[in-house]
């Protein structure tokens, strides 16, 4: 018995790697219809989960991104031959190819671009950032006796000597705001950046709690730097704080991750809302806690080099606001 060609005209491949054009075969089995667009919704953790397809004659379909689906080839193989030939096409009487509305152009937005390599600092580069004079507990110790009055240097400073775990998110939380401390409200910069160093080295090692300590670290550094006119060892810590972004080497995953990215520095979290609530209450505490964080935001937002809604000169303009609301 001859195969039938028609069954070998479709192929399988992920959701997630749909592109315009494709002819995607519908959950009937039987009918296709071409893909116009395709956007990604993502799960509460950031991560594409389902894919939008809107389609030519309208409605669009829902599919998860991790299932499988058929879309329509466009040749097929002639085994005998080894060769490529078309499919067969329907032959279409010119009196209804007269009769038939002219079709409207459709504009097809492109999909998010692949992101650029980011490329981490070199070796050399790396050697801007100076060596730690001693131990990491000793450089706690040192900047703890340079600011002995200090209750909240004190405090942080006496857990810390228990002993430095760089594997404790904890303990890279406590050397964060030990730095964050120094900067902000002793302005002790080169105090802030001995410590912050000993969290500026470390690598990404794909956990984001523990990331996300380093992360503030790299952003304080940066902004001390570029005060401090060190523009290239700056820079060094900016290519450090991107390298969550050179680890992704799925193109697809790797061009939804810096959309996503790019998303969340347009609209960032500046706590505005939690802010004016503790105005409202007269509570300075809290408000000065809700605007240590906003800083951290627009520090971190600073060390990207801004974003498409808040410029580098804007951005300057917050920071110095938040310092000296902090700082009075």
């Amino acid at each position: 018995m001859t195969e039938n060609p028609a069954a070998r005209h479709y192929s399988k491949q992920q959701a997630g790697s749909l592109t315009t054009g494709d002819q995607l075969l519908l959950p009937d089995g039987e009918r296709t219809a071409e893909i116009l667009q395709v956007e990604f919704e993502p799960d509460d953790f950031g991560t594409p989960a389902v894919v939008l397809a809107t389609l030519t004659g309208g409605g669009t379909i829902r599919i998860a991104a991790g299932s499988s689906v058929k879309i329509l080839n466009t040749t097929v193989v002639d085994t005998t031959h080894d060769a490529e030939v078309p499919l067969p096409l329907a032959v279409v009487p010119s009196e209804e190819v007269e009769a038939a509305p002219e079709a409207p152009a459709v504009v097809v937005p492109p999909l998010p671009p692949i992101p650029p390599a980011v490329s981490g600092p070199s070796a050399e580069e790396l050697a801007r950032i100076p060596a730690p004079k001693g131990t990491p507990e000793a450089v706690v110790a040192a900047a703890a006796e340079a600011h002995p009055d200090d209750v909240g240097v004190l405090l942080l400073a006496d857990k810390l000597a228990k002993g430095i775990n760089f594997k404790s998110g904890s303990c890279l939380k406590d050397l964060s705001d030990l730095a964050h401390e120094l900067f902000i409200t002793l302005k002790d910069p080169d105090g802030a950046l001995a410590v912050a160093d000993l969290l500026n080295v470390l690598p990404f090692d794909g956990n984001p709690g523990r990331w996300a300590s380093v992360e503030a670290s790299l952003a304080l550094s940066s902004y001390i730097c570029r005060q401090d006119r060190q523009e290239e060892r700056a820079e060094v810590y900016e290519k450090l704080l991107r390298t969550p972004e050179t680890q992704e080497t799925d193109a697809f995953k790797a061009r939804m991750n810096s959309k996503l990215r790019q998303r969340s520095l347009n609209e960032p979290n500046l706590y505005d809302k939690e802010i004016f609530r503790s105005i409202d209450n007269s509570n300075h505490e809290a408000e000065r806690e809700w605007r240590l964080l906003r800083l951290e935001s627009l520090l971190f937002l600073r060390a990207h080099g801004g974003s498409e809604t808040i410029g580098l000169g804007e951005l300057q303009r917050r920071i110095s606001n938040e310092l000296e609301s902090v700082r009075s």
